[in-house]
């Protein structure tokens, strides 16, 4: 059975930061992805891990504010997001990807979490 689950969002203040985790189980996989989506609008691309070799990709708006990092012996990503702003605000969402489509593409991604809430307050 393939999970893949999220946790560690919360409440947090701007320029706070916060460790999101995502563990993956069931399933070899190529790639693990962040997405976000706030009310009202698109999912979107936040940052992605290739299992093999550790290949980071992010998306311009979080670039050197998030961090990608994965955990080969736990089956486990992270996302440390730091200097966080109210419009970092989004349920956030670990994806999980067989093979090596585009990496910034919801399409390109198999199996997905149920999303873990991120609020950041002004």
């Amino acid at each position: 059975q393939v999970q893949v689950v999220e946790s560690g969002g919360g409440l947090v203040q701007a320029g706070d930061s916060l460790r999101l985790s995502c563990a993956a189980s069931g399933l070899t996989f190529a790639r693990l992805g962040w997405f976000r989506q706030a009310p009202g609008k698109d999912r979107d691309f936040v940052a992605a891990i290739n299992w093999n070799g550790g290949s980071t990709y992010y998306a311009d708006s979080v670039k050197g504010r998030f961090a990608i990092s994965r955990d080969i012996g736990k089956i486990t990503v992270y996302l440390q997001m730091n200097s966080l702003k109210p419009e970092d605000t989004a349920v956030y969402y670990c994806a999980a990807a067989r093979g090596y489509k585009g990496y910034a593409l919801a399409g390109g991604y198999d199996y997905w979490g149920q999303g873990t809430q991120v609020t950041v307050s002004s």
